[in-house]
């Protein structure tokens, strides 16, 4: 990706700003790393990964219950650089120091504890454990090296035995050679060779200091001097032997460790690609976790980038990163802008006041197309950008004495070499165009330079004070004006971009503010022609009506924002009443049909101790089922009246001769025989054929299909079974409770077979089964009687029952 004047856009010092969010120096390698970019595919899957790590970042931060899919925030801290040593892992024969495996064995240890955090919420977050799943399993190894190295850096006397053995003889000697110097000291106290009563070392032997002039009443080596010459360290000739063990013992103790080294670094060398891969994750890991950490505490969004056939460039309160750090600092908030450019509308031309804000908003959009193309999140409420090619930008005063560059030479110096390598995939910022000239060659050639961008296809932002470029974006289709708020009472900028006008520059107002004398500015006011005084008053006018229409049109936003609130306010509360009122109606319904049908039973249960009259009792519990429904649907059409307006109407079922159904509380599908009138159906289920209200139909079931289906003209009817399973029933050895309910269903069962005779045997006992099955058979109404079995079917122990049929 081409870039001008990156410097000017700040882009390294974004990453001075993301690099406060990364702790480790994996991850800054990983952040020095990253450039703009065109690669799309590249583009979207890392912006995904960030978008996911800014979920885990949020979600981390919220209440949440313990356990297996819990968020955990994943920290990177104190993790040591072990780029050097992962390197010389791969060196066949180097050897790692013990600092280097120490700090190597930290970073595995913490790169299993991020990947059994992330692998955790796989679920929720794929493409972080995607990224975790390249940290392998290295608990056997760490097991294996575990105390081996101690923290500073030194290998622990467990590290071997022969090392153990050797530090202990060490000790040993040591205690040897001080007993041995302190005799020494002792001996040598009062005859005044010694300048002071203390051992120290020098060149690795233990020595005693001496005076210099009494070098010859002692015996012994001299291995240095002071630095003044008046002392001398001598070895006394007594410890020399011992000193010389410890020197031996020395030599086979750093022998050991660099043994243990060799071989522990083996250990890590047969780890070698999944080490290098783990160490590679883990600085991406940290990278994305930065800029997520970024993202939360810059309130940033994740951007998207626009199809190639539809480029375009859109920013809701957008903000300057680097401005933003700064204003926070001082307890100040950075006024947002918005900008949206397409195919139709590519170039903004950004008028206003001096120090108003125009190259600020221009820079915003500079450096947040470099973030998003670098696959950071961006300070903004939605982000959207074509993939771009080039970021060209002429910001800023280019003179240079050295160059022989004069302000308005190095500002076309500049556009030159832009209008050189300008395509279609650009992206073109020019600050104050045509400036540093003479205003009316200035603005021709800035509509030149202009159009020239537009035509080849970039998208371009300039600012401009000249009112030629003003006239030519209100005149020309696809260039769109825009102007940075002023307050005219005030006299100071409000930074607020507002499109659709140009805005005037307040060079006057400002230069006011700015502590220029009054009469001065009055003079420069009369000095100003008539028509320069007229577009000044024009555009003033214009700002006005432009503020007074956003005023009255956020206002009717808001009006219109109530007025939704308010009807779906009022719909919920009507819903609730209409549900309510619809619930009263039905309990009250079904209290009055309860009432009603149990005192209609009383009567007819009244009725049918006269057994001829139990036809009529059947027809009298007929009419009551009929009356009960036709009351039920009078108080269900009651509650469908009490629905809204324009409320769907329940659809009524279409129930046809030779259809299929299902009805309530018979478990059989039937099929409808013929209807009787507009309420009563004729339907045969099985064995049963019963009349039914319509109203008892629950939903009318497909027509069968399959090699079931019989052919065209012919019928088939089931005759009735005479299994004995139909015929007779034992019941010995059960109790009564459950007894009575098995010749409950067998009669049930035998009825719908057409049996008119069955036997139940019941056994002789003490009677408890056969008074059971009396009193039910008694109120059944299969019934038509019963008695006793003869002596060949039973006698006693059997009852006969006669069906009806």
């Amino acid at each position: 990706m081409q870039i001008t004047s990156a410097d000017t856009l700040e882009f390294e010092s974004l990453r001075e700003l993301i690099g406060r969010y990364v702790s480790s120096p994996l991850g800054l390698r990983q952040l020095h790393m990253v450039e703009p970019s065109s690669d799309r595919a590249a583009l979207e899957s890392t912006l995904a990964e960030t978008a996911e790590a800014v979920a885990y970042a949020r979600a981390a931060t919220q209440p949440q219950t313990a356990g297996r899919g819990a968020v955990v925030r994943v920290k990177f801290t104190s993790i040591p650089d072990s780029a050097e040593a992962v390197a010389r892992l791969r060196i066949e024969g180097a050897s790692l120091d013990a600092r280097q495996i120490y700090d190597l064995t930290r970073l595995l240890d913490q790169a299993g504890e991020v990947r059994n955090l992330i692998s955790a919420v796989d679920h929720r977050f794929p493409l972080l454990a995607a990224r975790a799943a390249a940290i392998a399993d290295f608990r056997d190894l760490l097991r294996a090296l575990d105390g081996k190295i101690l923290p500073d850096g030194s290998v622990a006397d467990n590290a071997s035995v022969a090392l153990n053995r050797l530090r202990r003889e060490i000790e040993k000697q040591q205690k040897s050679i001080s007993e041995s110097l302190e005799r020494f000291l002792r001996q040598h106290r009062e005859e005044g060779t010694l300048q002071e009563e203390f051992v120290t070392i020098r060149n690795e032997r233990f020595v005693v200091p001496i005076v210099a002039g009494q070098r010859r009443r002692v015996d012994g080596v001299i291995h240095a001097a002071s630095a003044s010459g008046h002392t001398l360290f001598v070895e006394p000739l007594e410890t020399i032997d011992l000193n010389n063990e410890m020197v031996r013992l020395k030599d086979e103790e750093a022998a050991e460790v660099a043994r243990i080294l060799r071989d522990l670094t083996d250990r890590l060398r047969q780890h070698s690609d999944d080490i290098t891969l783990a160490f590679d994750a883990m600085g991406q890991l940290e990278f994305l976790f930065a800029k997520a950490n970024f993202a939360l505490d810059f309130n940033c969004v994740v951007p998207k980038f626009s199809p190639d056939l539809d480029r375009r460039l859109h920013l809701k309160e957008a903000r300057h990163p680097l401005l933003e750090d700064v204003l926070r600092k001082h307890r100040k908030r950075v006024v947002p802008i918005s900008v949206t450019l397409d195919e139709k509308t590519r170039t903004l031309l950004i008028s206003g006041p001096n120090t108003g804000g125009k190259t600020v908003a221009m820079k915003t959009v500079g450096l947040l197309a470099l973030m998003a193309h670098a696959g950071f999140p961006v300070p903004a409420s939605e982000a959207e950008f074509p993939i771009l090619e080039q970021v060209l930008a002429d910001i800023g005063d280019q003179q240079s004495i050295q160059e022989s560059l004069s302000s308005f030479s190095a500002h076309i110096h500049a556009i030159r070499k832009m209008l050189e390598v300008v395509g279609m995939d650009a992206l073109v910022l020019l600050d104050e165009l045509g400036r540093a000239t003479d205003p009316e060659e200035g603005g021709a050639l800035g509509v030149a330079i202009l159009d020239t961008f537009r035509n080849a296809g970039a998208f371009t932002l300039a600012s401009t004070h000249l009112t030629p470029i003003k006239i030519y974006g209100a005149n020309t289709p696809g260039v769109l004006n825009a102007s940075m708020g002023f307050d005219e009472e005030t006299l100071e900028p409000t930074y607020v971009l507002r499109t659709g006008a140009p805005g005037k520059s307040a060079g006057l107002d400002i230069a006011s503010r700015l502590g220029i004398e009054p009469q001065i500015i009055e003079r420069a006011r009369a000095n100003m022609s008539t028509s320069e005084r007229d577009i000044q008053r024009f555009l003033s006018e214009l700002h006005e009506r432009l503020e007074k229409a956003s005023a009255l049109e956020s206002e009717l936003v808001r009006e219109r924002e109530r007025l939704r609130q308010r009807e779906e306010s009022l719909e919920r509360d009507w819903e609730k009443k209409r549900a309510a009122k619809i619930r009263e109606l039905e309990q009250h319904s079904q209290e009055l049909a309860s009432r009603f049908e149990e005192q209609a039973r009383q009567t007819i249960d009244e009725i049918t101790k006269n057994v001829e009259q139990r036809k009529a009792s059947e027809h009298a519990m007929r009419k009551v089922a009929k009356t009960r429904r036709e009351f039920l649907e009078q108080s269900k059409t009651i509650a469908e009246q009490s629905a809204p307006p324009g409320a769907p109407a329940p659809k009524r079922i279409v129930i046809e001769e030779g259809v299929r159904v299902r009805l309530k509380g018979v478990r059989q599908p039937a099929r409808v025989r013929r209807r009787i009138g507009d309420d009563l159906l004729e339907v045969e289920a099985g064995f049963m054929k019963m009349q039914v209200s319509v109203d008892d139909v629950e939903e009318v079931l497909p027509a069968e299909t399959g090699p079931s289906r019989l052919p065209k003209g012919v019928t088939y009817e089931q005759g009735p079974r005479w299994d004995t399973s139909y015929r007779e029933i034992n019941i010995i050895g059960k109790r009564a409770e459950e007894a009575s309910e098995e010749v409950d269903k067998f009669l049930d069962s035998a009825a719908l077979a057409e049996i008119d005779r069955v036997r139940i045997v019941h056994g002789f006992g003490m009677g408890v089964l056969k008074r059971a099955v009396a009193d039910l058979l008694a109120h059944n109404p299969h019934v038509e009687k019963f008695y006793p079995a003869t002596a060949s079917e039973g006698g006693a122990g059997a009852t006969i029952v006669e069906l009806k049929v």
